[in-house]
């Protein structure tokens, strides 16, 4: 695949599905990077690598480490730095950890979740030459606020500000936006209102592109699995299956044999 680029990512508006996959660590940055547009560093490892019930306990520093260790395996490939709860509460805020962001990794870009409100500190970002990938729909971040996890989009009033919000981002200078957790039939006017590309996840299938969290795509996440979800293998059986066999050859002297020792 060839190098990825904001201007190819721009390009592939119309033209072909994106596809962005999350990286948590050099290994799997690794195996993803020769298939995926865009690896994103997503503030999710809270919950599928940290256990949390949320994406909201994830720190600066945690995202800086993943995303060192992302960049050192994905090598060239671009890789997008989730700016996690509370690092862009002000705009000043926003750019000096977007700044630390750009000085401390690799990252070619920052996603920033929040419409139309956010479209000052992405301007600013942009104006400092920070990319953006803005997130609307299902913003997990303002989870608690609004309740949970709720579908969006469910009617007209709801699919205009969305549409508001993308127009909005889009004239900030984001770069794409990932709409999430909205109704199927109100992607697609989204979709079309901006000539940036939208990445969907659990957003249906007239987006640009798709986004999953790798854990859910290779079934390895076992707490729950998302409606808009599908498990490309049984990564968890498999990987239970294997160590239990690995136990089992332990206990019974089997390994190590001949072949693994010196």
């Amino acid at each position: 695949m060839s190098k990825t680029t904001i201007e190819t990512i721009k390009a592939a508006k119309n033209a072909r599905k994106l596809v962005m996959i999350t990286a948590y660590d050099a290994l799997f940055a690794r195996l993803i990077a020769p298939e995926a547009d865009i690896l994103l560093v997503g503030d999710s490892l809270s919950m599928s690598f940290g256990g949390y019930s949320d994406t909201l306990s994830v720190t600066m520093d945690e995202m800086i480490y993943h995303t060192k260790a992302v960049c050192r395996g994905a090598g060239d490939a671009f890789v997008v730095f989730d700016m996690p709860f509370g690092s862009c509460s002000t705009i000043d805020a926003a750019l000096d950890n977007a700044i630390r962001v750009y000085r401390e990794t690799n990252a070619s870009a920052v996603k920033i979740e929040g419409g139309a409100e956010k479209a000052e500190l992405v301007k600013t970002l942009s104006q400092n030459a920070i990319a953006v990938i803005s997130h609307i729909g299902l913003t997990p971040q303002f989870a608690r606020q609004s309740g949970g996890f709720k579908v969006q989009g469910k009617n007209d009033a709801a699919v205009k500000k969305l549409i508001g919000d993308a127009k909005a981002l889009e004239e900030a200078g984001a770069f794409a936006i990932v709409l999430e957790g909205v109704k199927a039939n109100a992607a697609k006017p989204i979709a079309q209102s901006v000539a940036i590309p939208v990445i969907g996840i659990g957003a249906g299938a007239d987006c640009d592109g798709q986004v999953l969290v790798w854990s859910d795509l290779l079934g390895f996440f076992e707490a729950f699995k998302p409606k808009f979800a599908k498990r490309y293998m049984q990564g968890a059986a498999l990987a239970k299956e294997a160590i239990a066999k690995f136990a089992d050859e332990v206990r019974s002297g089997a390994f190590p044999s001949a072949d693994e020792s010196y």
